[in-house]
């Protein structure tokens, strides 16, 4: 009698091989000159470039928490790979640092190469277009440990930064001008709450067209997250401070930037919140309060800089606007 084999336990090392050779192509197209091995090694190696004459590493790690719902719905899967690598960027973007390299880690019941395929293609797009090399990762085959069907993905990064060019916020002062920069929907945050309201309380299907949006509910939470490195690299000396709008909103980001003694006055009258937001909101019968906490209401990233660097860095950036002010008093956000 034959014995039990690692393809009857759920494990396909075959699938497994096909992804790999899929997926090398992929990150061959994102490496940079520092890259000194391929997939398929234990561990990536890359070479500091020897121009960074004091370099500090900074590092995070994210996924996209559950928009992996509307991906398993809709099938689309490859956007789900940018909205991990743009996330991770941002992260670090705000402390003022450039990506340098980017790992992804995808774990799911049954390994379908056509989807890790798509989900690392969109991972790849990303990390081009960020100046980022993809230099490994894992794709995990775990039977009986998700649902048919559904995975997991997490996305880790390192960047670098001069050490004289670390942007942490401690020179922020009552007086400089707060200017936030578009999102580009609800990013990869509230996601939670946005399919509670679609589909618990409304019962909408993900294909269903609200005419309020002019798009599919799966369209419209399905918008990538946007990458605001290239927009902001250029002003990065005249930037004292940045917050990332994920989850918390910018109630509870905001303030991560700032200093003792100061805290960031916004000005709702300032911008127009996007049809989205406020078609969660009517839908969800959604307090304000709890809307600026869930969701980034259309501000995806803010920028603290001097009054009189404001203009410049305003006509520089497409769509940025003056969101308000830092004031003195105790962190926190005040709303006006």
């Amino acid at each position: 009698m034959a014995g039990i084999d690692y393809r009857q336990s759920g494990v396909d090392i075959d699938a497994g091989n096909e992804v790999v050779r899929r997926i090398k192509a992929l990150a061959r197209g994102t490496y940079t000159p520092n890259v000194l091995s391929g997939i398929g090694s234990f561990g990536g190696l890359f070479r500091m470039d020897p121009a960074i004459k004091e370099p500090v590493l900074v590092a995070s790690a994210d996924g996209v928490g559950t928009k992996l719902k509307l991906a398993f719905m809709t099938g689309v899967h490859d956007t789900i790979g940018a909205d991990l690598v743009n996330h991770c960027v941002n992260d670090i973007l705000v402390q003022g640092a450039s990506p340098l390299f980017f790992l992804d880690y995808l774990a799911t019941g049954k390994l379908s190469p056509d989807v890790a395929e798509q989900i690392v293609k969109g991972v790849a797009r990303a990390c081009g277009e960020n100046g980022c090399a993809l230099l490994g990762g894992e794709t995990a085959e775990m039977p009986g440990f998700y649902a048919d069907g559904e995975y997991d993905v997490a996305g880790f990064i390192v960047g670098v930064v001069e050490r004289s060019g670390v942007i942490d916020g401690s020179t922020i002062v009552a007086g400089d001008v707060l200017i936030g920069l578009p999102s580009t929907g609800l990013h990869t945050n509230g996601y939670s709450l946005a399919r509670k309201i679609v589909f618990d309380a409304q019962r909408l299907d993900v294909g269903a067209r609200v005419p309020e949006l002019g798009m599919t509910v799966g369209e419209a939470l399905m918008a990538t997250h946007r990458s605001y490195l290239n927009d902001v690299r250029p002003h990065l000396g005249k930037i004292k401070g940045m917050a990332h709008i994920t989850g918390g909103g910018l109630t509870e980001n905001t303030p991560r930037m700032l200093p003792d003694g100061v805290a960031a006055e916004i000005d709702l009258r300032s911008w127009t919140v996007p049809a989205l937001f406020d078609w969660l909101q009517k839908s969800g019968g959604i307090e304000p309060d709890e809307m600026r906490r869930a969701f980034n209401m259309g501000v995806g990233l803010v920028l603290a800089v001097r009054e009189s660097d404001a203009p410049a860095i305003l006509s520089a950036i497409p769509g940025s606007w003056p969101l308000g002010r830092v004031i003195s008093g105790a962190s926190g956000v005040r709303y006006a």
